[in-house]
């Protein structure tokens, strides 16, 4: 695809047709140069005129094509009914001897079929449509409607077969903006849906590179936001999940925002700010959204159990195949472990090793770290480390900083109660350096009030050589050095240790050392 500089195609554009009223071409151009700038609400208003023009001029099938990327942009927007009058009025004008304008309206037809929720009949249409289709542009858009309508009757590896023949037109940038645009964002919220991480993150690449190539486009819209804001979540980018969260919200109108608040809540949560959170739970209540798990989880933290188990049992209870069902029993297994209900948490873990699909590490490690922490709550420790250290490998290579984290805690558990208190301190050391990377606050104070009380003190076996190396004098630098500890891990020992012993400086604490016989001699 030729490359354009978009502000300056739309500020030339614009300026001439204040000047001057635009012919028709030029008006199709400059509803692109509108779209890619992020105007939506301009895109109409050119595409109507330039409809309206090519008419005037005689040229119907110029006017039809106008007409088609007019009722595509209104249901890209979610404006159903305006697409369908577009539908029935482009219809009317086809020539009796062009197949491709037919079939190319009736492309837009089984769009406006699979959009209203019938994928069922919408599926042959874009199939029929594929055969004939010339175009890359039309291709791509029948390759789509096609691996969306396979989505909605549960084909996933149907669907992602689809959308690779789509992209080969995309990636050759063979297809306008707007059209490569939808099948970026079509192509990631697939393998989303599908928990296929690691190749949304890869196609999220290649989007942001091609947005790149693209002077002044507007990279991500829509619902292609509320992706973008998950998998920065995942990849413990927890600040700017938020702001693309956020600026999902804006976008976004009803009927769809229910998603981008439920998304902003979960950064929330997971951030601690349980207050933000549950208001973004409530607005994505609000827009018809189910907010579970993510409201019991928040529940859970909040002290509430009762409710947040009665709030997942519902939600299992109502729609046994749901997409999200995986994260419902995996929320179920914390839950039950948290109540001591070890029968729920081993049956719920070994439904979500049911549903672990072979190609989604994501539902294979979430299925081993819940089987792990079913094991810890029922006894058996030693069987629990070997779930937990695949499920641990998986999250590196997902790069999921958190998830991985939160399974070094379980694994610290497991060696505790099998003696193993080195391994437990280390572990425990090395979820802390990420949580504090990551600013997991109430996973930190989750972590202090699991470490091991240490004669009577309260001190932490960790904590004892913190102290026994700043009672030689050491800094925090010196100590980290020689513990093979972070700083910030070293001073979080330091403000505790303080804390426990009672004292308010580091020349008391090396008293209180030296008076209790700790061994400061290396």
């Amino acid at each position: 695809m030729e490359q354009h500089d978009w502000p300056t195609e739309y500020a030339e554009l614009t300026a001439a047709d204040r000047r001057a009223p635009l012919p028709p071409a030029d008006l199709d151009r400059l509803a692109v140069a509108a779209f890619v700038l992020g105007h939506d609400d301009e895109v109409a208003t050119y595409r109507e005129r330039a409809h309206t023009e090519h008419l005037a001029r005689g040229d119907v099938v110029a006017a039809i094509r106008s007409g088609f990327w007019l009722g595509f942009h209104f249901q890209q927007r979610g404006e159903l009914a305006r697409a369908a009058g577009w539908q029935a009025r482009i219809e009317r004008l086809i020539p009796d001897d062009s197949p491709q304008l037919t079939g190319l309206v009736a492309m837009a037809g089984a769009a406006l079929l699979m959009n209203s929720g019938d994928a069922a009949a919408a599926l042959p249409l874009f199939e029929q449509n594929s055969r004939w289709a010339e175009e890359p542009d039309a291709i791509v858009l029948a390759a789509l409607g096609r691996g969306n309508c396979l989505v909605m009757l549960g084909r996933g590896a149907e669907a992602l077969k689809a959308l690779d023949e789509a992209m080969v037109h995309v990636t050759a940038s063979q297809v306008g903006p707007e059209v490569a645009g939808m099948a970026y964002c079509a192509v990631i919220a697939l393998c989303m849906n599908l928990y296929d991480f690691r190749r949304a993150q890869e196609w999220t690449k290649a989007l942001t590179g091609w947005c790149d190539q693209q002077s002044g486009l507007v990279p991500y819209r829509g619902a292609c936001l509320v992706h973008r804001a998950q998998i920065l979540q995942l990849r413990g980018a927890w600040s700017a999940a938020a702001d693309v969260a956020q600026e999902a919200c804006r976008r976004l109108s009803a009927g769809a925002v229910g998603l981008a608040w439920y998304r902003l809540a979960e950064v929330e949560r997971q951030r601690g700010r349980y207050e933000a959170a549950e208001r973004a739970y409530l607005a994505a209540a609000a827009d018809g959204m189910d907010v579970q798990p993510g409201l019991a989880l928040l529940r859970a933290w909040q002290g509430r159990v009762d409710v947040a188990i009665a709030g997942l049992e519902r939600a299992l209870a109502e729609d046994a195949p749901a997409a999200n069902r995986p994260l419902l029993l995996a929320a179920r297994v914390e839950l039950a472990v948290r109540s001591r209900d070890r029968e729920t948490a081993r049956k719920a873990a070994a439904e979500l090793n049911e549903l672990a699909r072979a190609d989604s590490p994501y539902l294979q490690a979430l299925a081993a770290y819940c089987e792990g922490a079913a094991r810890i709550a029922c006894g058996d420790p030693q069987s629990a480390i070997p779930s937990l250290r695949r499920a641990w490998t998986l999250w590196q290579r997902l790069e999921m900083p958190f998830e991985g984290a939160q399974t070094r805690l379980l694994v610290s558990q497991a060696c505790r109660a099998l003696g193993d208190h080195d391994a437990e301190q280390m572990e425990l050391d090395g979820a802390r350096t990420v949580f504090e990377r990551l600013g997991a606050i109430e996973q930190l104070t989750a972590l202090d009030q699991l470490a091991r009380p240490f004669d009577g003190t309260g001190l932490t076996p960790r904590e004892v050589e913190v102290l026994r190396v700043l009672a030689t004098g050491a800094t925090n630098r010196a100590i980290a050095d020689e513990l093979f500890l972070s700083e910030r891990t070293v001073a979080r020992h330091v403000s505790n240790i303080f804390g426990k012993l009672h004292v308010a400086s580091r020349s008391a604490a090396t008293a209180w050392a030296l008076r209790h016989g700790v061994n400061t001699q290396n």
